[in-house]
């Protein structure tokens, strides 16, 4: 069976926006952002609530010219760091519209990307039975709807990138209930970005 995996970029002291939403301080830099690619290779599907979902729509168009890639104004190369960036970027978007997503939604009547299906609310039973037959990993964005999936018992590990700055207060990353976990992987990126891997007991 494969896996439902919760991964969430957030601050040290546990949000993913602050409170007035803005998320700006999340934006991973290239190393981080190459290392979110390779974990994305392995997904299949993405669970998304509404706002997760009107937030990654912009990956749907994304490509290079869109970033202007071959150069900056004035007529000079990209410097090595922003070319970085723009690669990831435009490579996660390729990756993006490659994976399925079924967004849950009682207000959104149509989707503006492809290989994407609305339904009205979480049911345990219809992801129990996905995760029995597909032959890729399942990603859950956001934590409102994840909330559901850790409530069902249905999440298998929790992948963290834990940003170096304290908003105090926000959008938490991870529900208000106990959880049981067991780290399986850590890697600190130079930028001061942890990630930690872990399985859900």
């Amino acid at each position: 069976m494969v896996s439902l995996i919760y991964s969430a970029i957030c601050s040290i002291d546990g949000y993913v926006a602050d409170r007035d939403g803005n998320f700006d301080w999340a934006v991973p830099d290239a190393q981080v952002h190459s290392f979110v690619n390779e974990l994305e290779r392995g997904v299949g599907t993405y669970l998304l609530g509404r706002r997760m979902y009107e937030t990654m729509i912009p990956w749907e168009t994304m490509a290079a010219e869109d970033l202007g890639r071959s150069s900056v104004p004035g007529g000079s190369s990209v410097p090595d760091e922003f070319a970085g960036i723009e690669a990831a970027t435009v490579e996660f978007a390729q990756i993006w519209r490659g994976i399925d997503k079924i967004v849950y939604s009682t207000t959104l009547n149509e989707v503006s990307t492809a290989r994407t299906r609305i339904v009205p609310r979480f049911d345990e039973d219809s992801i129990r039975l996905l995760k029995s037959e597909a032959v890729q990993d399942i990603s859950i964005g956001g934590p409102t709807v994840a909330v559901s999936a850790f409530a069902a018992g249905l999440v298998d590990e929790v992948r963290l990138f834990l940003c170096p700055v304290n908003i105090g207060g926000g959008l938490r990353a991870l529900p208000e209930r106990r959880l049981d976990l067991q780290l399986l992987e850590e890697k600190t990126f130079d930028c001061g970005v942890i990630y930690l891997r872990y399985a859900v007991r």
